[in-house]
Formats: C-alpha cells, structure tokens, sequence
C-alpha cells in the first residue's frame, strides 16, 4: 500500500538525491528520456558501479523507477512532474543573485 510521506521528509529526501552532482546529472538525463544503466555511464564518464550505487540512492529516494525490458532493465523519473520540478529550481536558481554563496561554502563544498 502507497502513503503519503510528510512534508518535511520528501524534501529532505529531495534535497539529499540533489545534493550529489552526478545525481543531479542522472536526474537532468532521466528528465530528457528514459535509459539503461550501461548507456547513462557511458555519457556520464562514470564507472558502471558508481552509477549502480548513485541509481540505487535515487530509487530509495523515489524519483526514479526501474521497467524491465527483456533482459535489461531501464531507468525513468518516477514521475513525469518531476521533470517540471527541476526545470522550476533550475529557473529559481538561476533568478537568484550569482555573487552569492553560503558562507561555509569553501569549507563545506555547497554552494
């Protein structure tokens, strides 16, 4: 059975998936088209593993879904309006001062 989780925790779990850059370009990737593990590697210069377990992190997460296809397995968003939530930060962002950045960022490599 599906519930709803709380606010707070969906963010949070947002905000966790977002918080990696090679998340972010699975999630930029995923958002164009749909894509098998070997061929998401492949165009993010990364090994198979590490896109295995940053895969793995966004499934549990809930943003993206697996759908068998024969002996492969392809990833998409969960859902579609997912798509539209990170074109709406990416718009938000962008419309934010670019001078800006959180003081710790040096130290704590956000920002």
């Amino acid at each position: 059975m599906l519930t709803v989780a709380p606010d707070i925790e969906v963010l949070a779990r947002f905000g966790r998936a977002l918080a990696d850059p090679i998340r972010c370009r699975i999630l930029l990737a995923l958002r164009e088209a749909p894509a098998y593990p070997a061929d998401l590697a492949d165009a993010l210069g990364v090994s198979r593993t590490r896109l295995s377990n940053h895969l793995a992190c966004l499934r549990d997460c809930g943003l993206v879904g697996t759908v068998p296809d024969g002996r492969r397995t392809r990833y998409e968003l969960a859902d579609a309006r997912l798509g539209h939530a990170l074109d709406d930060l990416r718009a938000a962002v962008l419309a934010v001062e670019t001078d800006r950045t959180c003081a710790e960022a040096d130290e704590q490599g956000c920002c």
